[in-house]
């Protein structure tokens, strides 16, 4: 893995979100605890809805267009048949890393 400084932890408020932009597109970084971050797609695949404007809550993530929650862990929909891409992320100092081989490719999910 080839690990991407993008910013500081107290960049993103707990239970918000961020949004980087990477060759797979728009990524979202989600905050959900003190010390707890998850990078995934921004872009909901029902209506495209951006998921770094929805409601963070738990490890999941709820689209703000038709309310769509997505477990940030698997990125699975819950309830649907449909999933996000989700990346490697890690906090190193307060700082978060991004997976760059992982962002720097298409991903099949």
């Amino acid at each position: 893995m080839s690990w991407i400084d993008i910013g500081h932890i107290d960049d993103i408020p707990l239970r918000g979100a961020r949004v980087v932009k990477t060759p797979v597109g728009c990524v979202g970084l989600f905050r959900t605890g003190e010390a707890e971050v998850f990078a995934a797609s921004n872009s909901c695949p029902h209506k495209g809805g951006p998921l770094s404007e929805g409601i963070v809550h738990g490890q999941k993530v709820t689209c703000p267009l038709h309310n769509w929650v997505f477990d940030l862990n698997s990125g699975e929909a819950l309830g649907e048949d449909a999933r996000i891409a989700i990346y490697p992320v890690r906090l190193d100092a307060g700082r978060i890393l991004l997976d760059g081989a992982a962002v720097g490719k298409r991903s099949a999910a």
